[in-house]
Parts: structure tokens; C-alpha cells; sequence
């Protein structure tokens, strides 16, 4: 599959973080330069009713909007302050899971974003956050 992703554009995100134990995670650009992410749903994101666990698609969606808002900030950091997401659909395993974040305001210190995760045309769920900008290093100022 990895080989399908790369033709098609995708751009593999390794991470040796977090993200790196349930990833990875994909990206390319979308036709008006949006950023588009993804990543193939594998038996072990499974959960107890046969799907995709709920826990992996938020994962997924907070670092694909803080991605978005660390762009939005000017290559600034960014640290979540809020996130709900509201699932529509089950996720199947198999099946590549994209989101487009979208920018919905920005100020000087904080980000709003919003998204859609996506299996094709199947709508499985929304995410809506708000992201603080970090400035001078500093992961507690106010």
C-alpha cells in the first residue's frame, strides 16, 4: 500500500515520538495547496467491535490540526488547548483515513482549525480544536 500512497503523492511523516508507535502518518499537498494527511487504518488500531479505536482517529486528527496550526502561527509551536471530535461513522480497518485541516480564525496567540476525517466519501467524523501559540520556548505561558 505504501508503495500506492507514494505514487499518488503521499509524503511519509516518520515520528520518534508518539506518534511514531501508532503511525505513521502521511501528508501531501491538496489541489489549491492545502495539506492534505492521512494513514492506513492496520489491525492494530483495532478495537473491541472490529473498527478503527476511537483514541487513534483523535490522535490522528490533533496532530494533523496542530500541524495546521503550527503553519498558521508562522512555524511557531503550538500546544492544544481544546479538542472535540464527534464520530459519524465506524472506521474500517484497511481502509486510508485522510483529513484537510482548515483554519477557521487566527490570532496573534491562538489557532481555531476544524476537520473532517474521511474514508472516501464516507464522513467519519469531525474534529474541532483551538491550539495556543508557544512563544519563546515557553509550553506554560499564558
Amino acid at each position: 500500500m505504501s508503495q500506492n500512497l507514494t505514487g499518488a503523492g503521499w509524503k511519509k511523516r516518520d515520528d520518534d515520538g508518539f506518534v511514531g508507535l501508532v503511525g505513521p502518518f502521511w501528508a501531501r499537498s491538496g489541489p489549491s495547496g492545502e495539506m492534505l494527511h492521512g494513514f492506513l487504518a492496520e489491525d492494530r488500531h483495532v478495537n473491541l467491535l472490529g473498527v478503527v479505536q476511537g483514541g487513534m482517529l483523535m490522535t490522528f486528527a490533533d496532530r494533523a490540526l496542530g500541524l495546521a496550526a503550527w503553519h498558521a502561527a508562522g512555524d511557531k509551536p503550538c500546544t492544544t488547548v481544546q479538542f472535540n471530535m464527534n464520530f459519524t461513522a465506524g472506521a474500517q480497518i484497511g481502509s486510508f483515513i485522510e483529513i484537510t485541516p482548515r483554519v477557521v480564525r487566527a490570532t496573534r496567540s491562538l489557532i481555531f482549525l476544524e476537520g473532517s476525517l474521511m474514508s472516501g466519501e464516507t464522513e467519519l467524523a469531525t474534529a474541532q480544536g483551538l491550539w495556543k501559540v508557544v512563544w519563546r520556548g515557553n509550553a506554560t505561558n499564558t
